[in-house]
């Protein structure tokens, strides 16, 4: 996978979230779409939680791209 920006995780995330809606987060809203990042992170947790093999993977990939890393925390530090 190459490099994401913001942009492009949360429009995933948001695409997922569509994706599962019915399979597996029928207990959100049918409007719902994660705001911040928190959101998304709970959100795909949700997805892997109680979606098919696909979606799992599909979940973790992207909750690692929202994941803040220990090397950037300590970098920041």
């Amino acid at each position: 996978m190459t490099r994401w920006d913001q942009h492009s995780v949360a429009d995933a995330v948001d695409r997922l979230v569509e994706e599962c809606r019915v399979s597996c987060l029928w207990f959100l809203r049918p409007d719902y779409l994660p705001a911040t990042n928190a959101d998304r992170i709970r959100v795909l947790e949700l997805i892997e939680r109680h979606g098919d093999r696909d979606a799992y993977q599909r979940a973790a990939t992207l909750r690692r791209w929202l994941s803040p890393t220990s090397s950037a925390a300590s970098a920041a530090s």
